[in-house]
């Protein structure tokens, strides 16, 4: 070996170490955030936890084929999970878990918070669950994608109830506070079903405090945002009315022109008061990547909630993780959101298969949403009127 190629060998390595040390702090963690911050594209950093998945599959039955799309909420210093399990029997079931700092989640019942009371598919299907034959991430019946909030010293968990195809409606959950951090879960109160009979609807919220001294249900994001007041969930529908909301698919409303989310689905987790407005996180598609939902956010107005005031002009979380593409692919959907310290952390499910956690300085967040947001577009109603 020459002497001029040893030393242009050497040189090679060395400039390869400068350039790696180079990379290495201009793509570490606060060098993105700094670029970020000159670009005025912070908001897109909800930062995904190395410990991700939070969550897998339980070596339970019940529990065994899928656990994501969790409900969160912090109570008495540890956040806590109500998430939606899947078993091997095709049934999705409400699971529990907690954790000391919204990681890693220390307590995890082996055996399900919540069951929904004998689904009539079940007996068509006793053969084993065929997750391939269900791409949605839908079983055979069951409580799906739960959501959380409290209220009054009582948890609220509005859910999804699933019996086939042919009927989906939204439920409410409630139990005492003392109840609930004493894990006594068969003191649960409910199901109360709260949309109307014959028509499907999922993803509804409720806002975790009251408005104007009213239980607020946020039904609708898409074509407009809807909000029902009703003064007790339990006399839904019996007392008081069943909530009215368009019933169509959200897919066949007009898609939104220059933007992102040409495809608005709906709401997330419930919203987050914040000094701005309610921070409202939902999911959406794009037209030239409609096989992928991510997670958008908007401020809907304090006074006011139907009132968009401001909208991320690009997703702030999208499946580009293996965890979120292992199971079905290109799926990130979130259910529940909580602030710590003044981090706020969105627990979403991966791939409809593993629960995950990202996230973000809370103030920072609404900061960069406000100054790198886009002028809210005026609503396109379909042809069917909304409710």
């Amino acid at each position: 070996m020459s002497f001029s190629f040893a030393a242009n060998l050497l040189a090679l390595l060395f400039s390869f170490f400068v350039i790696g040390a180079v990379l290495g702090a201009a793509f570490s963690q606060s060098a993105r955030e700094r670029l970020a911050k000159l670009l005025h594209l912070e908001h897109l950093l909800l930062t995904k936890s190395f410990h991700n998945p939070i969550l897998r599959p339980g070596r339970h039955p019940w529990s065994a084929e899928a656990v994501f799309n969790p409900a969160a909420a912090v109570l008495a210093e540890r956040t806590h999970l109500i998430y939606r399990a899947i078993g091997t029997d095709g049934v999705s079931r409400l699971g529990y878990a907690s954790s000391p700092d919204g990681f890693v989640f220390d307590k995890r019942l082996p055996y399900p918070a919540y069951v929904a009371r004998n689904p009539r598919h079940m007996a068509m299907h006793m053969r084993r669950y065929a997750p391939v034959s269900y791409p949605s991430g839908g079983s055979w019946g069951g409580c799906e994608d739960p959501r959380m909030v409290v209220i009054d010293g009582r948890v609220y968990v509005t859910f999804n109830m699933f019996d086939g195809w042919d009927y989906i409606r939204v439920a409410v959950l409630s139990i005492a506070k003392e109840d609930f951090l004493a894990e006594r879960f068969s003191k649960w109160d409910g199901p109360y079903i709260i949309s109307k009979p014959r028509e499907v609807h999922k993803n509804w919220v409720l806002f975790p405090e009251k408005i104007g001294g009213r239980f607020a249900i946020l039904h609708s994001i898409a074509p407009a945002v809807e909000i029902a007041f009703r003064d007790s969930i339990e006399a839904i529908g019996k007392d008081e009315p069943f909530v009215e909301s368009w019933a169509g698919s959200r897919r066949d409303v007009p898609h939104r022109k220059g933007v992102w989310d040409t495809i608005v689905l709906g709401a997330g987790p419930p919203p987050i008061r914040t000094e701005h407005g309610w921070l409202l996180f939902y999911h959406a598609l794009q037209d030239s990547d409609s096989g992928k939902y991510k997670l958008g956010a908007m401020l809907l107005d304090l006074v006011d909630p139907t009132k968009v005031l401001y909208r991320a002009a690009a997703p702030v979380l999208a499946p580009d993780e293996h965890y979120e593409n292992h199971g079905k692919p290109g799926i990130v959907y979130a259910c529940g959101a909580v602030v710590r310290d003044g981090t706020l952390f969105v627990y979403y499910g991966g791939a409809d298969k593993v629960v995950c956690v990202a996230t973000t300085p809370l103030n920072g967040f609404v900061d960069a949403l406000i100054r790198g947001s886009q002028p809210e577009l005026e609503a396109i109603l379909p042809a069917q009127t909304a409710h």
